[in-house]
């Protein structure tokens, strides 16, 4: 949904270039289903990925060619995803028109509803629906997407410098629903009047969607993310940032009734609870930012009352007792989002994405995204 082709296969790889790591997963038809047949992930120099944009095509290129090399993945054909604060995701109402007449109209009407100039910008877009008002005039929901054009050809020079061919360019936070409600919402049933929520939580971006009767319909990137909090403790601390990783995957939040941790080997009781201080510190703004993203989509439909269900996803959500302070904090249940439960898993990559599990979804739905184009 929403991706700007450049190019179906039985087969199709995923790429997900992050600020820390970049991941590839190759997908493979199986009926109704999907296989996942090769996984991979190796370190993005630090400084070569920031904010969601490449900064160092060359760096990350290099990155790309030893992922190739020490994957089980073969191919060249590539679908990867941008996730930037220069994509802009909007749902807008048009008045009613065929497909091709749409296709010139966008050109004209998407300059008052992105903040970059046409000429500036990819467009795409997707017919979402049409609807009768109730003066009897005939209306369309469509689901723009633009890109900056300078940010996608720095995509396509990193992928093109790893000596792979780029055949398709989609927008993270779609391949995120994708991997993990499918296309539709049979494992999350939307009553009337809600809406779920997914948050995933990377290393340096955070993607706050919505997804309403099986669409997106709502998309915001925020920088508090899993590398904020190790930042944090890092700081306390006085540490460096990969010591300040592991101290943070050690220890985690206390429990959220309690106020208790657990106990951790070789970290005293007063380290311990200056990390639960600092973490809990940044777990409150982060959910104070979620809780604004949230209000305001509620703000702008008349159909969604609230939101009780959220996803969780990304490697950031392994945090230990997140989820319940998100539950707490967000007054919605909270699930972990496995992207393995809805596709099968060949023996050749099973380990791989298994050390991986919760950082593997974009990955996986931008291969299945692939498939699917």
């Amino acid at each position: 949904m929403g991706s700007l082709s450049f190019g179906s296969s039985q087969t199709a790889i995923g790429l997900d270039i992050g600020t820390e790591h970049v991941r590839v997963a190759q997908v493979k038809s199986a009926g109704a289903g999907f296989v996942l047949t090769g996984y991979g992930r190796v370190d993005v120099p630090m400084g070569a990925v920031a904010d969601g944009e490449i900064v160092d095509a060359a760096a990350v290129s290099s990155a790309i060619k030893e992922l190739w090399r020490r994957s089980s993945v073969h191919g060249k054909d590539v679908c990867t995803g941008v996730s930037n604060q220069r994509v802009i995701v909007r749902l807008i109402d048009l008045p009613f028109m065929e497909r091709g007449e749409l296709q010139s109209a966008i050109q004209y009407q998407a300059q008052d509803y992105i903040p970059m100039t046409v000429e500036d910008s990819i467009l795409d877009f997707q017919i979402i629906g049409d609807y009768m008002t109730p003066t009897d005039e005939h209306m369309m929901e469509v689901l723009l997407v633009a890109a900056h054009r300078e940010m996608i050809g720095n995509t396509v020079s990193a992928v093109e410098g790893a000596g792979l061919k780029l055949k398709q360019v989609d927008v993270s936070s779609f391949a995120i629903v994708r991997a993990l409600m499918g296309e539709s919402t049979s494992i999350l049933p939307d009553d009337e009047g809600q809406a779920t929520a997914i948050i995933h939580i990377a290393a340096g971006l955070t993607n706050i969607a919505v997804v309403e009767r099986g669409v997106p319909r709502f998309n915001r990137i925020s920088s508090l993310a899993g590398a904020t909090f190790t930042q944090a403790v890092a700081n306390v601390l006085n540490v460096g940032f990969d010591e300040a990783e592991s101290l943070k995957i050690m220890v985690g939040l206390p429990n959220v009734e309690t106020g208790e941790g657990e106990v951790t080997p070789g970290v005293d009781a007063d380290q311990t609870q200056v990390i639960h201080q600092s973490l809990e510190r940044e777990v409150n703004k982060f959910i104070a930012e979620v809780r604004r993203s949230l209000d305001y989509y509620l703000t702008q439909t008349s159909q969604v009352r609230n939101i009780q269900r959220i996803l969780l996803s990304g490697s950031g959500s392994q945090l230990r007792n997140f989820a319940s302070y998100l539950e707490k904090g967000l007054q919605a249940q909270v699930i972990l989002g496995d992207p393995l439960e809805r596709i099968q898993v060949a023996s050749s990559a099973q380990q791989a994405v298994n050390a991986d599990r919760m950082g593997s979804v974009t990955a996986i739905g931008l291969a299945i995204g692939g498939l699917q184009s």
